[in-house]
């Protein structure tokens, strides 16, 4: 029989939060572990909540949970994963894979305006190269399926009609970015700042210059120094890895993602385009290829596999962003529309708009204002146990001045019509 357990202290050593429990243990079902953490996580008054004995390889197998016991009688729990797991999951939280600039915005955040339309684009136009052109038909837009998040907005599925389009086959590289700032002197917001979010694990020679973590998602790390150039601090550097050339620009805001489609005569995609283009045909689909994330065994896009955020075995070949032709195509041609980077989107965000009677199912562009802008596609660092927000439908938001090393864009231009 389990008996009571009360909380009697919070702390948080370090950047692992961390629950102290008094209480005596007795014979119980596992199951009933991981249960009472995450009710005592549902109410932020901590109540008394019930777990058993074999409590120490529930959480250690299952959830990946760190424990501390003392003769049974007063126990510390190291909470980590769970605690993370559930605050990124609600509604006014971010997504567990991005983090947002949090009460640091500048004056001028935000007020970039997203161009909804370019001079439209024939097939020799220069712009055009390393683009395909879709668009001009109706498609199911969001779903209705349970594996996601109605939180976001993801459902119901509606039916949109997009004009014509042309769409990067790839996401924007550093290479293509090391051009624009070399052309125009841009300074980006996170050189404006002075720092951006780096994952805790990528953090090799710059721990002086650590800013601060995030309370609810202490694996983002703020890194003086940090930016597009050096995305894991000051002592690294795209430019010394030609390799990393290939690699899709990170640390980039929805502000400068704007400021280079206009150098570059595009635009950033409205989420309907974006949608439209990463099912590459593929109707209903939960993600570009189909269903099933690892076809035959064979993975499709760069995520997160083993326990996040303490451990990614690597399996799909990277541990960090893959090149931008990593994988094959989607059934439109276009690379990494599933995990890799989030791609920015020109629509403010908004759960419910879609719901109104202000949506416009033909090119829809999302609400007129807002405080945050949509996001797409998921990351290298998405976990389908935590944030599965790589599939086709899922949205995440974050305000236009943030950036952080999994976050990146493509671009568009309009069509001329056939």
């Amino acid at each position: 029989m389990a008996e009571n357990i009360t909380v009697s202290n919070v702390e948080y050593p370090g950047q692992l939060p961390t629950l102290t429990v008094e209480a005596s243990v007795r014979n119980s079902r596992p199951a009933l572990v991981e249960g009472g953490i995450l009710s005592l996580l549902r109410d932020s008054t901590y109540p008394t909540y019930i777990f058993g004995e074999a409590f120490e390889t529930t959480l250690s197998n299952r959830i990946g949970t760190r424990i501390q016991s003392n003769g049974g009688i007063s126990t510390t729990v190291r909470i980590y994963s769970v605690l993370c797991r559930y605050t990124a999951m609600t509604e006014n939280d971010p997504a567990c894979c991005s983090v947002a600039r949090e009460g640091r915005e500048r004056d001028d955040q935000g007020k970039r305006d997203a161009p909804l339309s370019t001079a439209p684009a024939t097939p020799d136009d220069d712009r055009t190269s390393s683009m395909v052109r879709l668009g001009g038909e109706t498609f199911t837009m969001g779903t209705d399926s349970d594996v996601g998040f109605p939180q976001d907005g993801e459902g119901p599925a509606r039916e949109v009609s997009i004009a014509p389009f042309y769409i990067d086959t790839y996401a924007v590289t550093n290479a293509e970015f090391v051009q624009f700032v070399r052309e125009t002197g841009y300074t980006t917001d996170a050189e404006r700042y002075g720092w951006s979010f780096v994952f805790e694990d990528f953090i090799d020679d710059d721990r002086e210059h650590v800013v601060q973590n995030v309370t609810e998602a202490p694996w983002w790390i703020a890194v003086e120094g940090a930016n597009w150039l050096r995305p894991y601090g000051p002592s690294s550097c795209v430019l010394d890895d030609r390799a990393l050339l290939k690699h899709p620009v990170t640390h980039v805001s929805w502000n400068d993602a704007q400021a280079y489609a206009e150098w570059a005569g595009k635009r950033l995609p409205t989420e309907a385009e974006w949608e439209y283009a990463a099912r590459g045909g593929r109707a209903g689909k939960r993600h570009p290829w189909g269903d099933d994330l690892t076809p035959d065994g064979e993975h499709r896009c760069n995520i997160w596999q083993g326990e996040f955020p303490e451990h990614n075995t690597g399996d799909d070949g990277y541990l960090r962003t893959a090149p931008v032709n990593a994988y094959e195509p989607n059934g439109y041609g276009l690379y990494n529309v599933a995990g890799n980077v989030w791609e920015w989107c020109a629509d403010w965000f908004s759960a419910d708009y879609h719901t109104t009677d202000a949506y416009d199912h033909v090119d829809p562009t999302g609400p007129d204002t807002g405080r945050e802008r949509v996001m797409r596609g998921g990351s290298h660092l998405c976990h389908r146990s935590w944030c599965n927000r790589y599939r086709v439908a899922a949205r995440s938001k974050n305000t236009p001045d943030s950036s952080t090393t999994n976050i990146g864009f493509r671009c568009v231009v309009d069509a001329v019509a056939e």
